[in-house]
């Protein structure tokens, strides 16, 4: 930090992005960061998801981690909240699927049923 203001737009930054995970607005992408998901790969996933986002210049997407989601046989797994919608839970993803998700749901709204844990059900 260089001078006040700097800290202060940093800290209206920080508050926005706060603001937004409580009302809903946007969308929420959760990644199971357990060591159940990390040892399956959710690292790779995670920064698959991140890189998208920037890459595409998603302004209303917020990527977080959380432990274990709770069905550690279908890791690496994310969840992908918007507003209005169902929760929709990706299982057994990578890289490559995670850009997937990102350009047909996120950007599209389409989601990506083989995807979903839906799907595994099967």
């Amino acid at each position: 930090m260089k001078s006040l203001e700097e800290l202060r737009k940093l800290r209206k930054e920080s508050l926005d992005r706060v603001d937004m995970r409580r009302s809903g607005n946007g969308t929420r992408i959760v990644v199971g960061m357990a060591t159940c998901g990390i040892s399956a790969g959710a690292r790779s996933v995670m920064m698959a998801l991140v890189e998208e986002a920037k890459k595409r210049n998603l302004q209303d997407v917020t990527i977080t981690q959380t432990g274990c989601i709770g069905a550690c046989r279908l890791e690496p797994m994310f969840e992908v909240y918007r507003q209005g919608e169902e929760k929709v839970t990706y299982v057994h993803m990578d890289a490559e699927k995670s850009r997937k998700v990102i350009a047909d749901h996120v950007v599209n709204g389409n989601v990506v049923s083989e995807y979903t844990i839906g799907a595994y059900e099967k």
